[in-house]
C-alpha cells in the first residue's frame, strides 16, 4: 500500500528524508516556502532579498536534516533556521522600510488611535507604523513579526528565538508599547 505523504505530519516526512527518501523533501518545500518567504520578507523588508534567503534557508534544512530531532517539533527548527539566516543577511545590508504593515494587527481595536473616517487616513496610518516599526529594536521588532505576521504562539517563538516563553510576552508587551510611544512622538496622539 502506498504512502500518503499529505497525510504525514512533517516530522514523520523528516524522518523519511533521515531514512533516505529524499523525494520528501519537496513536500516539506511546499509545506513551508510560503510561510517562510512570508516570514522572511516582514523581518527583512526586501521581497528579492526574502526569496533568496529562503533558498539558503532550505539548503541548510536538506543539508542538516539529520541532525532533526523527530521527536521535537519541526517548525520551531525550519524558523530557527530563517531566522538565523534573516539576522545573518540583515547584518549585511542595510535597514529598508517595511512594505505590507497591517496596523490592525498590533493595535486592535479599541485602540489609542482615532478611528479612521476614510480609506486615505488608513492608508496613512498604515504607512507611519511602518516606519515607527522600523525604530523599534530588533529584538521586539523580531518578536512582533513573528507573533502578529507569522501567527506564531509563544511557545514557538521561544524555541525559534532560544529565548523563555516568559520573555516572549515581556518582549511583546515592551514592542507593542514602544511602538505606540514612537507613533504618538511622531505622529502625536
Amino acid at each position: 500500500m502506498e504512502l500518503d505523504i499529505k497525510k504525514l505530519t512533517d516530522e514523520e516526512i523528516a524522518f523519511n528524508i533521515q531514512k533516505g527518501q529524499v523525494e520528501y523533501f519537496e513536500e516539506l518545500m511546499e509545506r513551508y516556502q510560503g510561510k517562510i518567504v512570508g516570514y522572511l520578507n516582514r523581518l527583512m523588508r526586501n521581497q528579492d532579498d526574502a526569496r533568496d534567503v529562503s533558498q539558503d534557508v532550505f539548503v541548510k534544512v536538506f543539508r542538516n536534516i539529520n541532525s532533526f530531532d523527530v521527536s521535537q517539533r519541526f517548525s520551531p527548527w525550519i524558523y530557527r533556521i530563517a531566522h538565523n539566516e534573516a539576522v545573518n543577511n540583515l547584518k549585511r545590508r542595510v535597514r529598508e522600510p517595511l512594505h505590507f504593515f497591517d496596523p490592525e494587527l498590533l493595535f486592535p481595536h479599541p485602540v489609542a488611535l482615532e478611528d479612521p473616517q476614510s480609506d486615505v487616513e488608513k492608508e496613512e496610518i498604515k504607512m507611519a507604523l511602518e516606519k515607527c516599526l522600523e525604530l523599534v529594536d530588533e529584538k521586539y521588532r523580531e518578536v512582533l513579526v513573528l507573533r502578529y505576521f507569522e501567527d506564531l504562539d509563544y511557545k514557538d517563538i521561544s524555541e525559534i528565538l532560544k529565548i523563555p516563553v516568559v520573555t516572549v510576552g515581556v518582549r511583546l508587551n515592551r514592542g507593542k508599547n514602544r511602538l505606540k510611544k514612537i507613533y504618538n512622538e511622531h505622529y502625536g496622539q
